[in-house]
């Protein structure tokens, strides 16, 4: 974003604004990445921005209000910057693989952020868990009509579609813990393996090697577990000597 000109302009005002309350976000979300929401203060929010209580609380009354406003940030710039991008694309292995790629991009360039949505936003009260959950619903939901599209058939539906959504937002939303750039790539990189990975199990034609409830597959794993222990009784048996 271009430094706002210092004409005193509304328009220009909002930017300056924006600019600061971006920078005050960042260094909250450090704040309670390192310290937990619980341990942390806005005393030390306050101290992390450089500004002094009064200052600080122009942007945050309460520590809750940070939390939520940091929260609310990241989850709505991956979903209102997939849905701008989106607007154009009718296939819909093409919107996952851009909401695969928004997800990681922000992912990366919000790491903090990241860390402090998955760890604490539950740590939320009252109307702001319920804003909260209600957007992360929304991005839930979105995805998972593109999943049933995909699928494009009755094998979509249910528990085994929300078991897919969930495993694809578990590999996205732990990026931060091990991501290193020199080694991983970026995020388009990050996004043909994930998603390629993903859709392979996900549009296999038999999802579930060993149905619940298939006598035919409890068979097969107890065979599987028959041969493991042969295998493992001929490695100890001792050669016959010639």
């Amino acid at each position: 974003m271009r430094a706002a000109p210092s004409n005193g302009q509304p328009g220009e005002v909002r930017q300056t604004y924006d600019q600061k309350l971006e920078f005050v976000l960042q260094r909250a979300a450090k704040v309670f990445a390192e310290k937990g929401f619980h341990r942390a203060s806005i005393r030390h929010l306050a101290r992390a921005t450089g500004m002094s209580l009064a200052g600080h609380y122009y942007y945050f009354q309460s520590k809750d209000e940070a939390l939520f406003r940091i929260c609310d940030h990241v989850l709505r710039l991956i979903l209102e910057t997939f849905e701008e991008r989106a607007k154009a694309i009718d296939d819909p292995r093409e919107r996952l693989r851009l909401l695969v790629f928004t997800h990681l991009e922000t992912s990366i360039t919000h790491m903090q952020e990241m860390k402090v949505l998955s760890h604490e936003a539950e740590s939320l009260r009252g109307e702001y868990l319920a804003r909260i959950r209600q957007t992360k619903k929304r991005y839930y939901d979105g995805m998972l009509a593109i999943l049933r599209e995909i699928r494009g058939d009755r094998r979509g539906n249910g528990r085994g579609l929300r078991l897919a959504a969930m495993t694809l937002f578990g590999s996205m939303n732990w990026v931060y813990t091990w991501y290193r750039p020199e080694v991983d790539g970026d995020a388009k990189r990050l996004t043909d393996f994930i998603l390629g990975t993903f859709l392979r199990g996900f549009l296999a034609p038999h999802p579930n090697l060993w149905p619940l409830g298939d006598r035919g597959g409890a068979r097969n794993l107890q065979s599987f577990k028959g041969a493991g222990s042969a295998r493992r009784v001929a490695m100890k048996r001792p050669r016959r000597k010639e």
